[in-house]
């Protein structure tokens, strides 16, 4: 039966992804690093900073590779969680050292070095941010965006957001965060998905006096060329280990729920944040083993087989459909668990920004009863949102 099961599942992979390539994404959208005509004079005879990764990228060539062909005077690299190659694990510290092909110093801010001290900006003039997010609150490249920018306001350095789409900028939901579940993994009150591109959020926490002592720096946006918040934009590379497809970035705001939880998110498979399980999960359908691997060295339930389910069998039409944080699924799973007493972690309320979320999956409370819950303070958040947006709505 599980043989068949697995044929099952294969071709119904097979057809979802032929399905993804169906789906209209917008190539004419033009990324704010690759208009160098309106922000090369901004670096020209200046120090420069950039706090880029792997997917700092213009066209095919990565940004320092770029900007210093262009004879831009780069003195200094910042990296976020996962390194500057993208290449370390969820939470893995990461070292600072040296970039091997242009002998540049490279500052690690993701461990206990979160945000730039005025040493590691001592001389700099202007610090460029350019790395590629996916629009969730828990993913930690916007609060490393945040402290880099109280940094350089107390240091009176200048800031250069290099804007590209978000992903999942097509709607906003979910619990707006409260101030007791504050954490690196949530800094503001917003909900996890919250709409808006790196230079809109930017743009947002500088103006609301949302940074440290309500400090504000000077802060500069490269808008993207042809982008709506109504458009479908492909990441052209994975944007973490754990995010290798389309998919896996749709189904993340939902799926990373389940970290705070006892359950695998597929990390340590090839379906990482596309499958979730257990091995006391009553009604899985399909199985998979984690495994140590490159992003995920030691995931949970490493060698365990998991019984669960596969988000690719919905396909991307059911997110793009619904809008929304996959409430159902995160109810079903705990209804399904044989043992409930210890389901959730510490970390489940830190990512739901909230103590409610866990309160009414426990309840088994519905979907509309749960979002019911969210709306007066999304609305409010909506309200705030619509003042620092460079696009079109997607209303």
């Amino acid at each position: 039966m599980i043989k068949k099961i697995k044929i099952i599942l294969a071709i119904c992979g097979v057809f979802f992804f032929s399905a993804i390539n169906a789906i209209e994404y917008d190539t004419t959208i033009i990324v704010g690093a690759e208009r160098t005509e309106l922000y090369l004079s901004k670096l020209i005879n200046k120090k420069v900073a950039i706090l880029t990764n792997h997917t700092g990228l213009i066209k095919q060539t990565h940004i320092v590779d770029s900007l210093l062909s262009l004879k831009i005077n780069i003195v200094k690299i910042f990296s976020p969680e996962h390194g500057f190659r993208g290449k370390a694990d969820a939470g893995e510290k990461v070292s600072s050292n040296i970039d091997l092909k242009t002998n540049l110093p490279i500052v690690s801010l993701y461990g206990s070095h979160k945000k730039p001290t005025a040493e590691d900006l001592e001389g700099i003039d202007i610090l460029v941010y350019d790395i590629q997010d996916v629009g969730v609150r828990f993913y930690t490249y916007i609060s490393t965006l945040q402290y880099a920018m109280e940094a350089c306001s107390e240091n009176n350095i200048d800031v250069l957001i290099l804007d590209r789409p978000n992903p999942n900028g097509f709607y906003v939901d979910g619990p707006v965060l409260k101030p007791k579940y504050k954490s690196f993994i949530g800094m503001q009150p917003i909900p996890i998905v919250y709409g808006m591109t790196v230079g809109e959020y930017g743009k947002m926490i500088n103006t609301e006096g949302w940074l440290k002592d309500s400090v504000k720096c000077n802060l500069d946006i490269i808008k993207c060329k042809n982008y709506t918040h109504k458009l479908f934009y492909k990441l052209p590379v994975k944007p973490s280990p754990n995010l290798p497809n389309m998919i896996s970035v749709f189904y993340y705001p939902t799926l990373c729920l389940f970290e705070g939880t006892v359950m695998s998110v597929g990390r340590g498979t090839d379906a990482p944040f596309q499958v979730i399980g257990h091995p006391d999960l009553k009604g899985g359908y399909m199985e998979f083993t984690p495994k140590s691997m490159i992003g995920a060295k030691k995931p949970k339930l490493e060698g365990v087989v998991c019984k669960g389910y596969d988000a690719r069998d919905n396909g991307i039409d059911y997110i793009i459909g619904k809008k929304g944080i996959g409430i159902p699924c995160l109810v079903k799973a705990y209804a399904e668990m044989t043992n409930k007493d210890n389901y959730f972690t510490k970390s489940f309320n830190i990512l739901a920004g909230n103590a409610e979320l866990k309160e009414q999956i426990k309840f088994r409370m519905n979907e509309e009863e749960i979002k019911a819950s969210w709306k007066s303070d999304l609305d409010n958040f909506k309200i705030i949102r619509t003042k620092y947006l460079l696009y079109e709505d997607f209303e």
